[in-house]
């Protein structure tokens, strides 16, 4: 079975497969790409596409088996883990493995669109304004998905709502505690033990310190529990491989949910 990881910088879905990848310690080639410059899109070797053209994730990382473009973090973290003989991300009971899948699953459809939204908009929408409108062009032909397309077409003409831009931050805060009563009962990682949800939620939270600071006040349990996650060496590994601050990589990420 032929794997590569496609991945962009350790940030967002992209820090938490890494995360899962290297707590796995299952051996797959690793190819870092350029998320903003649309590289995603144009990958070798891909013969079924489907899943990287209209996943719900936007531009996250790909892993290509024999062909086949899987996507979605939480399912390659599932991947990993499930490949793996030395570690378990994954509760085996099924209450405690549900509660899991819960949690992901409102990271991924709640704090996930909007830490994408404000982080875009910090650090990503400068360097896509300043390109050609034919090179961007030309990079937006090949995006197949047109509401991912569309989302980095308002991403590049700044034409944002100003109420998302406000719904997405109290979306972060309202992670923010919940993490702070998960952790309440002193508990060291958000489901008991170390599992994908404290990478999956940490890759998008870890980013929004800077930008959503107040989010993060008086929040002793949280802030403990996001240096424990950084701390971890897998975690450490993959900052250190990105160089610099990869808090300040984005690309655009899943839809704003319409529904509140």
């Amino acid at each position: 079975m032929a794997i590569v990881l496609y991945h962009g910088a350790a940030n967002g879905p992209s820090l938490a497969v890494l995360a899962a990848l290297a707590e796995s310690g299952v051996a797959v080639e690793r190819r870092p790409i350029d998320l903003l410059a649309g590289e995603r899109h144009d990958l070798p070797g891909v013969d079924e596409p489907l899943a990287r053209d209209m996943g719900i994730e936007g531009e996250g990382p790909v892993l290509l088996v024999d062909g086949e473009a899987m996507t979605e973090s939480v399912f390659l973290a599932q991947f990993f883990d499930e490949l793996s003989d030395v570690s378990s991300l994954q509760p085996a009971d099924p209450f405690a493995h549900w509660e899991m899948m819960m949690w992901c699953r409102q990271i991924t459809e709640r704090l996930s669109p909007a830490a994408a939204l404000l982080g875009n908009l910090a650090f990503s929408r400068g360097r896509l304004a300043a390109m050609a409108d034919a090179d961007f062009g030309a990079m937006a032909d090949r995006i197949v998905s047109a509401d991912l397309r569309a989302r980095w077409e308002v991403l590049r003409d700044g034409a944002v709502d100003p109420a998302q831009v406000e719904d997405s931050r109290a979306k972060v805060s309202q992670a923010v505690e919940r993490c702070e009563g998960k952790l309440a009962d002193g508990r060291e990682w958000l489901m008991g033990a170390l599992t994908i949800a404290d990478f999956e939620t940490f890759a998008w939270l870890a980013g929004m310190e800077q930008i959503v600071p107040e989010a993060f006040a008086d929040k002793p349990l949280t802030a403990a529990w996001l240096s424990r996650v950084r701390a971890r060496p897998s975690v450490t590994a993959a900052l250190a491989d990105a160089g610099g601050d990869s808090t300040r990589f984005w690309a655009p990420g899943p839809e704003i949910n319409r529904w509140g």
